[in-house]
């Protein structure tokens, strides 16, 4: 008879330390403090590895992309390419063809939304959940009055989760398009994408995620979560500011009209009419970001270097050990506790405005945001003004976790 080991396993080591050393931006002071930067879901921190390829882009490379013969033009379209598929490995899509640049998510969205007019007729419904980030509700607002369907929101717990009656109740036969975050930008919660995803397909409904949130944090698979589309921006996952992402399954691209005209997305042009180009270029007209595609790729590539379990593990350990401090601060009270979250913490500090805690925050070194985070109705929702958020990377420490609740320690004490 064999016997079962009942030791447990270690969990992985994360070199926190050399990591850091990896993000020149870190290693500088704020107001005489050293940074503790905690903003990482407004906007990710880049490793030397990225400034490196886009330095190396401009010295080397620079050119405009595909219609250039000659050498520089031909290494810029290879970085180019070779960007979008490093994009494609990264989330697991069939196809390079079905990786379309954009400026961010944002653009993303209002790409496919201005895409499925055709898709909609007056009483159509369009399913949104409460938690949404402003990019995801607004351009499904237009779509709406564009063409008279309906946008429906999707409830909220009071922990922070999507309440799965309140899906289940709305996902009918009106229900047109399903739309909503991988991840909570103002909570932090992990939503149930699969599930919901395959109870919206049986029914024939589109689906899109917005997945900014996500793929900072853990590695996503869309062909196993069977999203039709899938967005993300690069500034967010340790890469540059003004380039992002759609994933789209190749036949919904196919059938949707160009969202700009011009330059790269034509194929042949005349008075007499237009032929589009193939995918993915149809959605890609003129000059592209090339220096931030390649600066996107190289985040990839920094992101491969790491052990993923080993940083998942790290930063779980980060929100862990900020929640055990919570009853620390007296009056202090956490907006959303779903059991599955990222390592983001939104609270309130009773007598204290969030704005007023941002900047005493970073008067000693520490950088959180404040206020509703581009997620009104979720703040309406909580009857709150707002909410003071610190988001944790791979790159804090537990150090800096104690350092944020010894300052807001001293904050409450002065001021509550």
């Amino acid at each position: 008879m064999s016997s079962v080991s009942t030791a447990k396993t270690a969990p992985p080591q994360f070199d926190v330390e050399a990591v850091r050393r990896d993000f020149p931006t870190l290693s500088q002071q704020v107001n005489g403090k050293p940074l503790v930067y905690l903003d990482n879901g407004a906007s990710s921190q880049r490793p030397e590895a990225v400034l490196l390829a886009m330095d190396r882009y401009y010295r080397e490379m620079h050119s405009n992309v595909h219609r250039g013969a000659h050498t520089l033009g031909d290494r810029a379209t290879n970085a180019f390419e070779s960007a979008r598929e490093k994009v494609q490995k990264f989330l697991n899509a069939p196809s390079s063809r079905q990786i379309i640049w954009t400026r961010g998510a944002t653009e993303a969205i209002n790409l496919v939304a201005n895409g499925l007019t055709e898709k909609l007729k007056p009483g159509d419904e369009i399913l949104l959940s409460q938690m949404e980030h402003h990019a995801n509700i607004v351009p499904w607002q237009i779509l709406a009055e564009r063409t008279g369907a309906k946008v429906v929101p999707i409830g909220v717990t009071p922990e922070g989760e999507l309440d799965r009656e309140s899906f289940h109740c709305l996902l009918g036969e009106r229900t047109r398009i399903l739309a909503f975050n991988h991840v909570s930008n103002a909570l932090g919660t992990i939503n149930p994408v699969a599930d919901m995803v395959a109870k919206a397909k049986a029914q024939g409904v589109i689906t899109l995620i917005d997945g900014a949130q996500a793929v900072p944090h853990f590695q996503v698979d869309v062909q196993a979560l069977d999203c039709d589309f899938y967005v993300f921006s690069a500034h967010k996952m340790f890469g540059p500011t003004g380039i992002g992402i759609l994933y789209g399954k190749a036949d919904l691209l196919e059938a949707m009209p160009p969202w700009q005209g011009g330059g790269e997305m034509i194929e042949r042009v005349s008075f007499a009419g237009t032929t589009y180009n193939t995918l993915p270029y149809k959605f890609e007209a003129g000059t592209p970001a090339v220096a931030e595609a390649v600066g996107l790729g190289a985040a990839i590539d920094y992101l491969a270097s790491l052990d993923r379990g080993a940083m998942e593990a790290a930063e779980n350990a980060l929100l862990r050990r900020a929640n055990d401090l919570v009853a620390s601060v007296p009056g202090m009270t956490v907006v959303g506790t779903a059991a599955n979250k990222v390592p983001v913490m939104s609270f309130t500090i009773e007598g204290l405005h969030p704005s007023d805690i941002g900047t005493l925050l970073d008067q000693q070194g520490i950088a959180v945001r404040t206020g509703h985070h581009c997620a009104m109705p979720l703040m309406e929702f909580y009857e709150i003004p707002g909410t003071a958020r610190a988001s944790f990377a791979f790159y804090n420490t537990l150090e800096e976790v104690e350092q944020l609740f010894t300052a807001l320690r001293k904050i409450q004490s002065r001021f509550a």
